[in-house]
């Protein structure tokens, strides 16, 4: 019986936490990879509409590489699926072995049992092991023994068949945990296919813009200038919103900083500070959508040698998807800059959200909104039937990274 119960804390063992972490690891892993998938079903759909288009090289260079890194982040995703059910399957060759000999001991056990039941039936009546007893004590102890015998019978019987149905699980588990593997490798076999299919397309591309490089650095640095126009038409708004702000709460604008703070009140204080405990957690501005664009200076992503910066970030939909608020808050401007699209900047606070290239816009100034409440529509490029919208933050007139505030962007 001891060994029995050293197979039983063996399995306790095999079933414990680390499965469930493995468990709860591949539920994360696939969601991820629904999302890539999804990413990518959704980049396809675009660049089938922009084909009808007479899209420039670098716009279609830009579509093809953010499609093969997505592309690449969904194989790697898969792999670690696919490496992680086998961890799982092995795990589960373990139980099954250790259940098998378990099962085999307790049949054994339980076969002993019958066998000296059997011969005790024999030999002597039940009736007659009692009455054969010196006094009552021990007839009472004999009849407590033989009740305790046949509990241990049906005992043994119960185990014996809750590992025998254990095993049959186990094994439907392993039989389908061996075809999700199999799914997964002829995936991953699918997307490399894909993968490498993108990359040609990729190389011709970047052939033809090799061909026409300063053509296309001049065009770089123009969009980057017009980029840079736009930021400062921003600041400008932001710095005019925190003197009209002051000004009403009555604080005099006595330096150059105080002209670049709020003067929260304890309603603005207690908005910013649910702001700042959110950092992370913050929804995307859009329902669905994907980043062209990061935060900060990078190179370009076709031209690696040209710089840009980015005061925000770039984010790609599709056709008539809402832009929302990522938090409550104050709707303060809504503008058209000048040789631009629309823009619609709410505050949180001391914090400032600013969604650009806005229309069919569903708010007004002054408006109190709701975190994820529509304000209005992406804008369709009409040349190259792109939605972009930018989305910026600002703490104060301190810009901020978009990516470490809204969760997984």
């Amino acid at each position: 019986m001891n060994s029995i119960r050293v197979l039983y804390g063996v399995i306790l063992l095999l079933i414990g936490n680390p499965l469930f972490s493995q468990s709860t690891k591949q539920q994360q892993l696939e969601e991820e990879r629904q999302r890539l998938r999804e990413e990518i079903a959704q980049m396809k759909r675009l660049r089938e509409d922009n084909k009808k288009k007479e899209l420039s090289v670098l716009d279609q260079v830009e579509a093809i590489n953010s499609q093969i890194s997505t592309r690449e982040n969904l194989i790697k995703i898969t792999n670690q699926q696919a490496n992680l059910l086998t961890r799982e399957i092995n795990t589960n060759l373990k139980k099954i072995d250790v259940y098998r000999t378990e099962l085999k001991a307790l049949k054994a056990d339980y076969a002993k049992m019958i066998k000296k039941s059997y011969k005790s039936k024999s030999h002597q009546s039940r009736i007659m092991f009692l009455l054969s007893s010196s006094n009552f004590a021990q007839a009472y102890k004999r009849l407590q023994y033989m009740k305790q015998y046949n509990e241990h019978r049906k005992e043994q019987a119960i185990r014996i068949e809750g590992n025998a149905l254990e095993l049959q699980r186990l094994n439907r588990d392993l039989s389908k945990q061996k075809e999700n593997q199999q799914a997964l490798i002829t995936e991953n076999r699918e997307a490399q296919d894909k993968l490498l299919k993108e990359k040609k397309e990729q190389q011709v591309l970047m052939a033809s813009i090799r061909k026409k490089q300063g053509v296309y650095t001049k065009q770089i640095k123009k969009k980057q200038e017009q980029a840079s126009a736009i930021d400062r038409a921003i600041e400008k708004l932001i710095r005019e919103a925190i003197a009209k702000a002051n000004k009403k709460a009555g604080k005099k604008v006595t330096n150059k900083g105080s002209a670049t703070t709020f003067a929260l009140t304890a309603e603005a204080k207690l908005v910013a500070d649910n702001f700042t405990a959110n950092k992370g957690k913050l929804p995307w501005p859009v329902g669905t959508g994907r980043v062209t664009k990061k935060f900060g200076r990078q190179p370009h992503p076709t031209l690696p040698n040209i710089q840009i910066n980015s005061s925000g970030v770039e984010i790609e939909t599709r056709k008539g998807e809402k832009a929302r608020a990522i938090f409550e808050g104050e709707v303060i401007a809504i503008q058209k800059l000048k040789g631009a699209s629309r823009l619609v900047q709410i505050r949180h606070g001391n914090y400032i959200t600013t969604y650009y290239n806005i229309e069919n816009i569903s708010v007004k100034e002054g408006q109190q909104v709701n975190t994820k409440q529509a304000i209005g529509e992406v804008r369709v490029n009409p040349t190259t039937g792109r939605a972009i919208m930018k989305f910026l933050i600002y703490q104060n007139a301190k810009r901020l990274n978009p990516q470490s505030w809204i969760y997984r962007m």
